[in-house]
């Protein structure tokens, strides 16, 4: 018989957690649009993303069909708008986007970075997944 991983030395060690980063620090005056930061450790059930959307720069109008997001205005301000209501929002705001909902987010004068944290999205399969029933 083989030995097993333990037997061998090799045990797998339980998670840990740990600080990643400071989001205020990625909120620089002047930085590039888009993803400043992105979760990547391996293994995860998450998603997360730090964004900085350009002074009037804006996310159009859509709808998440399948995951509810949370979104963490880290510096900045302006405005996320559903269904016809407009909300301001500023550093500190935490904002729930329940699927289905439609959304925009607009920045204002200043700009806005934020945080958005959902559940992590299967990888793309061909064939059948491994975890899905015959």
């Amino acid at each position: 018989m083989g030995e097993t991983e333990e037997a061998a030395g090799h045990r797998r060690q339980p998670p840990v957690p740990r600080s990643l980063c400071d989001v205020r620090a990625l909120a620089v005056p002047g930085a590039a649009p888009g993803v400043t930061w992105k979760l990547a450790e391996s293994g995860r059930q998450l998603d997360a993303n730090v964004v900085h959307l350009p002074p009037g720069e804006r996310v159009d109008t859509h709808v998440e069909p399948d995951l509810d997001v949370l979104l963490l205005v880290v510096a900045g301000e302006g405005t996320v708008s559903s269904g016809g209501t407009e909300e301001r929002v500023g550093e500190g705001t935490l904002v729930w986007l329940p699927r289905g909902s439609s959304r925009s987010l607009a920045a204002g004068s200043d700009g806005l970075h934020y945080l958005t944290v959902h559940q992590r999205r299967p990888g793309m399969w061909i064939g059948r997944r491994p975890d899905a029933s015959p």
